[in-house]
């Protein structure tokens, strides 16, 4: 239990969603804000929908590997899938499945649309997000580790597959409870992308890292001709993937409830901190150069697979 929730009067109670009553153990009387963040399948949203009666808003954690391209292709495909453009909540979904086993990479998407569409179907004030490359404090498998362990083993050079030209959108914890705020004072059904306002490559975060803890190191970026495996990163995504957060940023504006027949006027619920008031994620780097090496001119001796 982190120490501010603590003080602020925050409880911690354990309990199974897998077994009868485990979330009504949970959830006891009721909660003005429900957030799911392991509402895998659609069995799992039709648990949650009998305890949303006495409840005020609800917000699922759904994700970006929902989205399909034109040919049908997601983000868990053998083939990367390729979006004109930052994609929007239009953009088209996997079809929902509920004979899929979400640990899968087909199945992983399909459950999640089928988990949704059970919640916004329901009637109940539920807000769907879906966030791209979660990171923030507390990450028991943070991407940026491949850089802050090479920081670790103080590498003079640091190799980067492909020219770094890929991104991968991230988003940030904090961005995402900022956007989970704005659901709690304005309830209703909708579905927001959830990303930082930037969108930076791996170049840029090595760079942010490596100046947060002072270390310099030269940079080696790859052509497509390098081995396979060398100068691997979590954000080696081509092409690359950007949310689209313009209905985030439509939900964060001031919701007045219509007058009363009585003349009245309910106060306006309005977050105090909208997602795009929060900092960017990454910092802003000085442009440096951007070397474009061959693995033939570049140093030897890197391991030839980093963790994804």
């Amino acid at each position: 239990m982190p120490e501010d929730v603590a003080v602020a009067g925050g409880r911690f109670v354990a309990a199974d969603r897998c077994e009868p009553g485990g979330l009504g153990v949970a959830l006891g009387a009721g909660a003005d804000l429900v957030v799911d963040c392991l509402c895998f399948t659609a069995a799992h949203a039709r648990d949650l929908l009998l305890l949303l009666d006495d409840g005020g808003s609800t917000v699922m954690i759904s994700s970006k590997a929902v989205y399909v391209d034109a040919m049908g292709n997601h983000v868990n495909s053998a083939a990367a899938p390729e979006f004109d453009g930052p994609i929007r909540e239009s953009q088209p979904t996997m079809a929902p499945g509920e004979d899929l086993d979400y640990r899968t990479r087909d199945g992983y998407g399909a459950d999640k649309v089928a988990a949704e569409r059970v919640l916004l179907d329901s009637g109940h004030p539920v807000t769907v997000l879906r966030p791209s490359k979660v990171h923030g404090e507390g990450a028991t498998k943070p991407g940026e580790w491949v850089f802050v362990k090479r920081v670790l083993d103080r590498r003079e050079f640091l190799l980067l597959s492909r020219g770094c030209r890929g991104v991968d959108h991230p988003s940030a914890a904090g961005n995402i409870a900022a956007l989970i705020e704005t659901a709690a004072n304005n309830p209703g059904r909708r579905v927001l992308n959830c990303a930082d306002p930037d969108a930076p490559d791996a170049l840029d975060i090595s760079r942010t890292i490596a100046r947060h803890l002072g270390h310099r190191w030269e940079e080696v970026l790859l052509d497509d001709h390098a081995p396979d495996g060398l100068g691997l990163h979590h954000w080696d995504r081509i092409p690359g993937i950007r949310l689209d957060l313009t209905a985030a940023g439509r939900s964060a504006t001031p919701q007045r409830t219509p007058t009363s027949r009585s003349g009245s006027q309910a106060r306006t619920r309005v977050s105090p901190r909208p997602p795009q008031a929060t900092p960017a994620a990454w910092p802003a780097v000085p442009a440096g150069p951007r070397p474009r090496v061959s693995p033939g001119s570049g140093p030897c001796g890197a391991p030839r697979s980093f963790p994804r």
